[in-house]
């Protein structure tokens, strides 16, 4: 498993130890944020999830001020679900795959965790994606299939293509491309999604499907939305989306790849509306 904390300092931690974990909180859409910090005993192989678990058992703040329980997502605990994106020390990833071992190996460390903020805060870590699958709607992200029936067996990949096509489908939608992408912004109002930069993930995503035998059948509609307001052009080119994806899905590559499809699209569009 591929994780952002690869490239940290390996650093021998102590069995048992107390840290401290800092907590940007909110208690609701549009309430003030503050901060929070708590002392918490962790052991070897402890996790954000767990750290948070152990606060939510006892939550007191250092300042021994009762307080409540904090609130975040999650779901699978194995990197594969995408729900527990967080900004940890000021840069985004997965929560189950940051160790204390590696973060606070040692006694009083202190870690520190906000709320993504490019989505609407529903409550202190909790942030709602909506928009994130609203714009793999925008691109189709799915293989069309007609009926219940049996269809026979589907179109075959060489060893290249599928190898290509299986790193792609690792994106599990958490948001960490979003989060670190400057053209990315906070949108709270669902009428200007359709506009806003639609984003590196979908894109990405874009292209997967139009490499599929059978998901190329929309293609044409795939390229059209990407060549639209807030499609690929709109693209900064930071880089920062390739940096922070726990899964390093090559996604400089994808959009390169659909800004050259998307050219070739509009030319193809462009021949055929003079015919």
């Amino acid at each position: 498993m591929t994780t952002q904390a690869s490239s940290a300092p390996v650093v021998k931690a102590a069995k048992t130890r107390t840290i401290r974990v800092r907590i940007k909180r909110c208690d609701g859409p549009a309430k003030a944020q503050r901060w929070e910090t708590f002392k918490v005993p962790v052991g070897a192989g402890a996790n954000v999830i767990s750290v948070l678990q152990t606060i939510g058992a006892n939550p007191v703040t250092v300042d021994g001020t009762p307080t409540t329980p904090v609130v975040w997502d999650s779901g699978c605990l194995e990197e594969v679900c995408g729900a527990c994106t967080m900004v940890i020390n000021g840069k985004t990833r997965q929560s189950c795959s940051c160790l204390m071992d590696v973060f606070c190996p040692n006694e009083g460390d202190e870690i520190t965790l906000e709320p993504m903020s490019k989505f609407p805060i529903i409550r202190d870590l909790w942030v709602d994606r909506s928009r994130l699958f609203d714009s793999l709607k925008r691109v189709k992200a799915w293989v069309p299939i007609d009926g219940t029936y049996d269809l026979g067996a589907g179109p075959t990949e060489g060893p290249k293509q599928s190898e290509l096509r299986y790193t792609l489908s690792t994106c599990m939608s958490c948001g960490c491309c979003l989060e670190a992408c400057p053209q990315f912004n906070l949108e709270t109002d669902e009428r200007e999604w359709d506009t806003a930069f639609i984003g590196a993930h979908a894109i990405s995503q874009a292209r997967l499907f139009n490499d599929h035998g059978t998901g190329k059948q929309l293609k044409g509609d795939r390229l059209d939305a990407l060549m639209g307001e807030g499609g690929v052009s709109d693209c900064g080119n930071a880089q920062n989306c390739v940096k922070v994806c726990p899964k390093e899905i090559p996604l400089t590559e994808s959009i390169a790849a659909m800004g050259r499809a998307t050219t070739f699209h509009a030319i193809a569009r462009w021949f055929q509306s003079n015919d």
